[in-house]
């Protein structure tokens, strides 16, 4: 593919990045945007390997006022923060990442870590610290750091949720190791004096009363519309910066330019964080994607694994149908602790689910799948807790039934089916209608098919949509009844009418599930032009 250019796959140090000739989404525009206003304390939640740790490093080098990083270097062009207003006056810098650590092994762990963190950053500034636990020991770097240099001081604390989150199915630990944390962060409200700037992130919000409690005057950043783009990239930010890359993939694939960048977009692209509609790429996996060659994998969503999120959501008895379709109120994403942790907040936090819609006047977001990559592993992670099956007999479904669709072949499609759920294990299965409504409504996602369930229209709400470039499918479905009802039901409530005069070809599909035999009994189709 040629001279491929450095890219910082996985490099969360600025000056590294920079210094190395690595690629650079400058972000730094919305940065001073932050800096330059009024001082204080913010807060910032985005998901696991969003940048936000890339984006500590810049706040610091960005504090201790070292411009050169900032302008013309290694290559590339200066970046915007170079010629806007900002006097580049060094102030003392403590950032502490709790990314380091094996919390689940105590509050010791904890102790062990911070220690090592104000350790480094007492010997970075030049400082002695006082002796004691962590709390004293904290204050007292924050207090010297200021006298020593005569400017206050700027404190970034990256990951900081990370204890919490690893001992979360530990409710002792996870009490004692928040208590610790509680009573370090309160630091920064008592010492508020000698601090000109303080940036806390991690992936969630847990609530002012378990943690934040102290810190009456954080700003969270996290809904700001203002900030929806400072982790993450736009389309723009893509098309502009990566266009080497995006060459390079054309000419090894032969695809259009067109079809292509519609690809990332809907593999990649769809995380929003704020009312704004405007959405972002996820950096770690668009930049294994350039380096594997433009391969499409879920390369984000394969580097962590949402254990205690599933478990949530089986806790919770979410029902799977709805994740797609989720309102929560602007205060819902507020209310995060171990004896309140509501599952649609967290799977927005955690990146799994993302805003897809926004009312004001109620001032109620809607939640769903954020792009391809995630629907599709998140519903085969999902499958496993539903399904028990072979390989074999997944991948024999994975390869029949996506074509049996694209083709318009309904027999093959209702077979398909049959054979996966006869390989189910007769333990596993519940006998209702919604089980196997929601069986179909996964494997219909982890095929990466455009699909809906519960899709409301005017006149009721749809089982199943599946649509392809060429044939709508509307599946109703009965349990113990008949197929005959179920197709009478989508005649009768005239379920694919907004479809008419789409140019597809309309599939009405009726399906009874037997659950004696556990599978598919009876299935009737008709068909329609649309």
């Amino acid at each position: 593919m040629g001279m491929a250019r450095l890219l910082p796959t996985g490099i969360q140090d600025f000056e590294k990045v920079r210094r190395g000739g690595h690629v650079y989404v400058d972000k730094t525009a919305v940065i001073h945007r932050l800096v330059s206003g009024t001082e204080g304390a913010y807060f910032l939640s985005r998901p696991r390997r969003f940048g936000k740790s890339l984006l500590c490093s810049t706040l610091e080098a960005v504090f201790e006022g070292r411009r050169e990083l900032f302008g013309e270097i290694a290559g590339y062009p200066a970046l915007a923060i170079d010629s806007l207003d900002w006097g580049w006056k060094r102030h003392p810098v403590i950032r502490l990442d709790l990314n380091a650590g094996v919390y689940s092994n105590g509050v010791e762990a904890l102790h062990s870590a911070l220690s090592r963190e104000l350790d480094r950053e007492a010997r970075s500034l030049g400082v002695d610290l006082d002796g004691g636990d962590c709390v004293n020991r904290f204050a007292s770097l924050i207090e010297r750091s200021c006298d020593k240099y005569g400017e206050r001081t700027v404190v970034i604390i990256d990951e900081y949720d990370k204890p919490l989150l690893e001992t979360i199915d530990l409710p002792e630990i996870h009490e004692q190791i928040r208590k610790e944390l509680k009573g370090l962060y309160g630091v920064l409200k008592s010492y508020d004096q000698y601090l000109r700037f303080v940036f806390i992130t991690g992936v969630t919000k847990f609530s002012r009363v378990s943690v934040f409690s102290d810190l009456n005057h954080l700003d969270d950043l996290t809904l700001d519309p203002a900030y929806a783009d400072i982790c993450g990239w736009t389309q723009e930010e893509l098309e502009q910066t990566f266009g080497p890359e995006i060459e390079a993939v054309l000419k090894e694939t032969g695809k259009s330019r067109g079809e292509y960048i519609e690809s990332l977009r809907n593999f990649y692209n769809g995380y929003r964080f704020s009312r704004k509609p405007l959405t972002v790429y996820n950096p770690f996996g668009l930049l294994l994607h350039f380096k594997k060659d433009g391969e499409f994998l879920p390369y984000w969503y394969e580097s962590g694994t949402p254990t205690f999120l599933i478990n949530l959501i089986k806790n919770q008895k979410i029902n799977i149908i709805d994740m797609s379709n989720m309102r929560v109120r602007h205060e819902d994403f507020r209310k995060y602790d171990t004896q309140n942790m509501r599952a649609a907040p967290m799977l927005y936090q955690c990146g799994y689910l993302t805003i897809s819609d926004y009312n004001e006047k109620r001032n109620e977001y809607t939640l769903d799948y954020p792009n391809l990559e995630v629907s599709y592993s998140f519903a085969n992670s999902l499958m496993e807790q539903y399904l028990q099956v072979s390989e074999d007999r997944s991948q024999a479904l994975f390869s029949k039934l996506p074509d049996a669709l694209d083709e318009g072949n309904i027999e093959d499609a209702i077979s398909a089916l049959r054979q996966f759920l006869a390989g189910v294990p007769y333990d596993i299965i519940k006998e209702t209608e919604n089980y196997y409504q929601t069986v179909v409504f996964l494997i219909f996602k982890i095929l990466g098919l455009d699909c809906r369930a519960e899709v409301r229209i005017a006149d009721g709400r749809i089982d199943t949509l599946v649509e392809t470039s060429n044939f709508v499918y509307c599946f109703e479905f009965k349990l113990d009844k008949s197929a005959d009802e179920a197709l009478a039901q989508i005649n009768t409530k005239d379920y694919l009418l907004p479809w008419t005069g789409s140019g597809k070809k309309l599939f009405k599909v009726g399906v009874d599930f037997d659950s004696e035999k556990r599978n598919i009994g009876e299935w009737k189709y008709e068909v329609a032009e649309g």
